[in-house]
């Protein structure tokens, strides 16, 4: 190599400028692609490389998730589009360096400037992503190659051996140590003289920060942390209470129950019924299904309803379209579907985009009684008692007028208790249930508030009601 490099120099002559050719660095070799980061919907436009499922040197077949990316909804998955093995995550371009630094390439760094000799370096140890980096889509996060064999560690056998060979003596040398430490034990016996006349009864003792650990905050914690702030600062939250009579709907739901299996193929539970009061309460009432923009109100003729899930990663809050065209059975399934999904962590950005009204069921976590909170873009929401409530922000649906899935109210469901009521002048123990309301108080006002809070009251300790549209 040395003596061809000394032959292209001579041969230069005097005054002449040697072309420099470089391979093309835009696209890879054939046997290799690029894993890059996906399309993440209409209203995302970066995310967080949250972590590497594969190290290079691994092997991956089509369609297999690498890295996961987090925004403000969901985590998304960055895939291999072929099967082969990861030759470069977070590193350097071995091809391209070897293609510089070979042949020619070489020969033509020498008599250029220093410059570009500093371009050509950069080039060669060019990054991608990094954990922890904010990546768009079309980002690159791995090259797969497609003809390269996994890797393999030769080195560990020989490790094996050495420790083998060199466990005896050092077995022999331990207690000749542990002789020695007996007597160094007295001169230790001094040093915790010293340490209470430090410590004083006036100053405060702190816990040592080695009990302590910091780590980063998940982007969709963080992205909640900052819409809930600004939910304080934005709207007039109010929140309005009111209890439910369980009794007729529980005994509902018993007799029907297996029946309602047998046809439908689902379970009845008791959402699907809080659902259809909430449409028809919404009905009632269409200032709480509706919401501002700028100095406008806007009412929305249809019904979709967000549904918050609880998952590892924080809530989410998928939506059930087009609700108030929906029977208990279809309302059941749909649940049932997203549910599914939300803890599979297999949400995508449309599953969670749009919602007029918000229901969350904090009961199945045994709470009792809390305040629920709007989570912009969100306006309203209605609870059922159970934990305080945030929402997670969804993106328009592209066949309704797009306000970015604001609401106005939000409902909160909570736990089923026993207490005693007074019914028909006799104390009885019922199923009881409390409910809460938080309304954005710019535009609901509490009469409107309360009739929607008690035409949900009504229909749940009376479900005929909606038989009879009364």
């Amino acid at each position: 190599m040395a003596s061809r490099i000394a032959s292209g120099l001579l041969r230069r002559r005097a005054g002449a400028v040697m072309p420099l050719f470089l391979p093309n660095l835009s696209s890879p070799p054939r046997d290799k692609v690029e894993a890059v980061v996906p399309f993440m919907g209409e209203s995302v436009t970066d995310g967080t490389l949250a972590n590497f499922l594969k190290k290079p040197g691994d092997r991956v077949e089509a369609d297999e998730v690498i890295a996961q990316i987090e925004t403000d909804k969901v985590t998304i998955d960055v895939a291999s589009p072929e099967a082969g093995v990861i030759e470069k995550v977070n590193n350097f371009d071995p091809f391209l360096a070897s293609s510089l630094l070979s042949g020619p390439y070489f020969t033509c760094l020498l008599p250029i400037s220093i410059i570009t000799i500093a371009f050509l370096t950069a080039v060669m140890f060019q990054f991608i992503a990094s954990e922890g980096d904010t990546v768009t889509p079309g980002t690159k996060v791995a090259v797969i190659s497609k003809s390269a064999q996994p890797a393999e560690t030769h080195v560990a056998p020989s490790e094996e051996a050495t420790p083998k060979e060199s466990s005896p003596p050092k077995v022999e040398e331990k207690p000749k140590v542990e002789e020695k430490a007996p007597k160094v034990e007295p001169p230790k016996t001094q040093a915790p003289k010293p340490t209470p006349s430090k410590t004083s009864p006036s100053e405060p003792q702190l816990p040592p920060k080695e009990r302590e650990r910091r780590v980063p905050m998940p982007r969709l914690r963080k992205r909640i942390a900052n819409r809930l702030k600004d939910s304080q600062n934005t709207f007039a939250l109010l929140t309005t209470f009111n209890e439910v009579d369980m009794t007729n709907l529980m005994k509902l739901r018993s007799d029907y129950k297996d029946e309602f299996v047998a046809k439908h193929g689902v379970k009845l539970g008791l959402m699907s019924c809080f659902v259809k009061a909430a449409v028809s309460a919404l009905q009632n009432q269409p200032i709480v299904n509706a919401v501002i923009d700028g100095d406008d109100i806007i009412y929305r003729d249809y019904v979709d309803v967000s549904v918050a899930v609880g998952t590892s990663k924080g809530l989410v809050v998928p939506v059930i379209r087009d609700a108030d065209t929906m029977n208990f059975a279809d309302i059941e399934k749909g649940i049932n579907s997203l549910a599914k999904k939300a803890t599979e962590g297999a949400l995508s950005i449309d599953d969670m985009a749009g919602g007029t009204f918000t229901i969350s069921n904090g009961g199945v976590y045994g709470s009792l009684i809390s305040t629920p909170i709007i989570n912009p873009p969100q306006v309203t929401a209605l609870i059922q008692f159970s934990s305080t409530s945030s929402l997670v922000g969804s993106v328009h649906s592209p066949d309704k007028p797009h306000l970015n899935g604001m609401q106005s109210a939000i409902l909160g469901m909570h736990s089923i208790v026993q207490r005693p009521v007074v019914v028909n002048g006799e104390i009885l123990a019922r199923p009881m249930m409390y409910l809460a309301l938080t309304y954005d108080h710019r535009l609901i006002d509490g009469r409107e508030a309360v009739f929607f809070l008690r035409r949900i009251k009504d229909v749940v300790e009376d479900p005929r009601r909606l038989l009879l549209d009364i």
